[in-house]
């Protein structure tokens, strides 16, 4: 690829990829675009700025309206390939105005193991992946960006907000901004790998496995019970099972 424009999420994988891009194809032919919504928080947005300025990329910040879309703010089985497929359509028309051949994303080989609707629309749109095209995992995409020096090589994964609401539940931009807030709550409070998953009036916690200890601190869990339960929730739950991506998904299966 002579050209590229990179979907920059600003996350362990879409770095890598930006940095080789810069790296191979130099600074004139690469653009990292980040799109800016309620789906995904302000910290990242900021993140992503950071890092695309370490690596001197060009970058720039694009609107996203998702939640305009009444297929996504319904919230069903196909929602990521909805917001996926408006993405990609945004990002191939700021690529042709640019004169960038070619469109990339960050997916990586773990991913097809993955219930993962937006493949479908990056097939569609014509958008490529390179590192799943070169069969590197997460391992090994962490493993290569500590090589490299990258400064999020150890950062923890991240996913939209959309994707802690069950399913049938509909997406609306006050219940994403009640998840963010409780997010960055738990990542104050010295967690490094959050999920507050939605339940109607359930909240699901999820942390690593090696942090739930910090649940025996007195002070730490009535913090969370007050602040939850002061964002509507009647409930507050841990789950025993830890941190694990892709858990919504879980209900897609005979087998969960």
């Amino acid at each position: 690829m002579d050209s590229i424009l990179v979907a920059f999420s600003g996350g362990v994988d879409s770095t890598l990829l930006l940095k080789v891009a810069v790296d191979v194809l130099k600074n004139e032919n690469v653009l990292a675009v980040t799109a800016k919504s309620a789906t995904f928080p302000q910290r990242e947005i900021r993140k992503a700025v950071e890092i695309a300025g370490s690596l001197k990329a060009r970058h720039m910040i694009m609107e996203s309206s998702e939640l305009d879309n009444p297929s996504y703010i319904n919230n069903d089985t196909q929602r990521c390939y909805f917001c996926k497929t408006e993405l990609f359509e945004d990002l191939k028309k700021i690529a042709e105005r640019e004169g960038i051949r070619f469109v990339a994303d960050g997916q990586n080989y773990d991913d097809i193991s993955d219930f993962r609707p937006g493949m479908k629309a990056a097939l569609e749109k014509g958008v490529r992946s390179p590192l799943k095209e070169s069969f590197l995992t997460k391992a090994e995409i962490r493993k290569l960006s500590k090589r490299l020096g990258l400064p999020n090589w150890s950062s923890p994964s991240f996913a939209c907000l959309s994707s802690r609401i069950s399913y049938g539940t509909q997406i609306r931009k006050e219940l994403l901004e009640r998840i963010d807030f409780l997010e960055n709550l738990l990542l104050d409070l010295g967690f490094s790998q959050v999920r507050v998953r939605h339940h109607n009036s359930t909240a699901r916690i999820e942390v690593l496995e090696q942090e739930m200890n910090k649940f025996n601190d007195p002070d730490i869990r009535m913090q969370i019970i007050t602040k939850f339960k002061e964002q509507g929730y009647l409930y507050v739950t841990l789950d025993l099972e830890g941190y694990k991506t892709g858990s919504m998904n879980k209900i897609l299966s005979k087998n969960p």
